[in-house]
């Protein structure tokens, strides 16, 4: 990745090119395989991840063995960077690929060792990270004060928001609905009522957004 690239990441927006340079040079590369497992919950967490491209799914499992879906992560993404920053690092969720994925690794000691030389850099980094622990409030705020069709509708909303209106469904619907605290039957009739609303349409895997209009006043 060149310096730029790694600008654009939350994480290293703060970073000057030397301490950029230093970053890359411990960072490497891997390719995940469809369904191949990174780390596992309790895992020693020496690292933090970039999707290049593909997706991963950070997902827990119940003592049955049942599957709860944490979070998609997708090209341009980072994930397990706030480990880092916990008394004991190891990572609190399984991690597996959900298509073939590549991924950049990058080497938690070498950006905390980074941190520790410039409280300056420090500070900048609470300021971002406190801009994003807002918005993961505002996704918990959704997830439990508002019901199902309101979730799967602001979902379809911020996914179609850079794609013209449409929606590829190129996560299992059973992962979106993991994602979203509904069960996949759920989740099907929902898109069936928002469909016969003329809401929206299906196409193979990609949902059209046929009234964006009307999907923003089901969230009202």
């Amino acid at each position: 990745m060149t310096l730029q690239e790694l600008q654009r990441l939350h994480l290293f927006e703060p970073l000057n090119n030397d301490q950029l340079a230093r970053i890359r040079s411990t960072s490497r590369e891997r390719h995940c395989r469809a369904g191949e497992a990174l780390f596992s919950q309790g895992d020693p967490a020496p690292h933090f991840f970039l999707v290049k491209t593909g997706a991963m799914k950070l997902y827990l499992l119940s003592r049955d063995g049942d599957e709860k879906v944490v979070e998609v992560i997708q090209s341009g993404q980072l994930f397990a960077e706030a480990v880092m920053f916990m008394d004991e690092r190891r990572y609190p969720v399984n991690a597996s690929a959900l298509s073939d994925t590549h991924l950049v690794i990058f080497d938690t000691e070498c950006f905390l060792q980074l941190l520790r030389e410039s409280p300056d850099l420090a500070l900048k980094l609470l300021g971002g990270l406190s801009r994003r622990m807002h918005g993961l409030l505002s996704q918990i705020d959704e997830l439990t004060l508002h019901n199902a069709t309101y979730r799967l509708v602001s979902y379809l909303l911020a996914q179609a928001h850079s794609q013209a209106g449409q929606v590829r469904l190129s996560i299992p619907k059973q992962v979106i609905a993991s994602r979203l605290s509904m069960k996949p039957e759920t989740l099907s009739r929902i898109l069936a009522r928002l469909r016969e609303r003329g809401l929206l349409e299906v196409q193979g895997e990609t949902l059209v957004l046929l009234d964006e209009s009307g999907l923003r006043r089901v969230l009202e």
